[in-house]
């Protein structure tokens, strides 16, 4: 049993703008009932590019009955620009949240949004592209790509939660890793230039200086850098840090921090006593 929120329960039990507007002029549609979900999203949109109306009509289970009544009442009154912004995770927050396994039915009021509105502006809706890569619900690789990177998604199963994707005969469930792990790694930040010891010294006085010795002066305190020995940075403390029991927290907290932050996150600081 699926753990509904009041309001998941309020659009699933009275719909908001079931049914399709009869002098519409822009119309989506997306999925299929062989896939178990299906959504017909119909609009009006005045001169200036309001929407005035909308309506569905679909065929699927509670969350996807809300999620496309939710939909309809958040575009209603707002322009097609604003209305091409909303994502699916928008949908979800509307309704107080989904069940994590329900994802992909705020993912399909959000392609039926796309679909409306290109074909009010008269594009052509885009074939499906990509390689299919879930026979069983017909997915593509491009659009588990697309849910991976706007959703921040790790495994399989929360791509199938999103897409359906991986969720019948789980022959794809390998390609679905490659394809995160394919995104994931183009995500990660370059990794930094290897450092000279001379610039790395350099760096290390510059955000001392610049980032760390004003915080400490505030309070009285002071540090020496007295040398660095591979990622060893050697420092002494000054004034009010010399005599401060919490001295060893502030050398990793904001020394360290800062020298990781700003120079290289292989830096290690230690207190030299003198």
């Amino acid at each position: 049993m699926w753990d509904y929120t009041d309001k998941v329960k309020e659009h699933f039990l009275k719909p908001k703008n079931a049914g399709e507007v009869e002098d519409a002029n822009a119309v989506g549609e997306v999925g299929s009932m062989a896939c178990g979900d299906a959504l017909k999203l119909t609009l009006k949109v005045d001169e200036n590019g309001k929407i005035e109306d909308a309506k569905f009509q679909t065929f699927g289970c509670a969350s996807a009955i809300a999620s496309a009544s939710a939909l309809t009442e958040m575009i209603k009154g707002k322009s097609v620009e604003e209305a091409e912004k909303i994502t699916n995770q928008e949908i979800a927050d509307y309704l107080g949240g989904l069940p994590k396994e329900k994802m992909h039915c705020s993912v399909l009021g959000r392609q039926a949004l796309e679909a409306a509105l290109a074909d009010f502006k008269g594009e052509k809706v885009k074939e499906q592209e990509g390689e299919i890569v879930c026979e069983c619900f017909g997915v593509t690789d491009l659009e588990i790509e697309r849910a991976v990177r706007e959703n921040n998604l790790m495994t399989v199963e929360e791509v199938t939660d999103y897409t359906k994707a991986g969720g019948g005969c789980e022959s794809c469930h390998d390609t679905i890793r490659e394809i995160i792990a394919k995104v994931r790694d183009e995500e990660r930040p370059p990794a930094r230039p290897k450092l000279s010891n001379i610039k790395k010294i350099k760096m290390i006085e510059e955000t001392i200086e610049s980032e760390i010795r004003p915080s400490l002066q505030q309070d009285g305190g002071d540090i020496e850098l007295i040398d660095v020995i591979g990622n060893r940075v050697l420092v002494a403390t000054r004034g009010a840090c010399a005599i401060c029991k919490a001295a060893e927290i502030t050398l990793k907290s904001l020394v360290e921090a800062k020298l990781h932050e700003f120079v290289s996150p292989e830096l290690v600081v230690e207190e030299v006593k003198e």
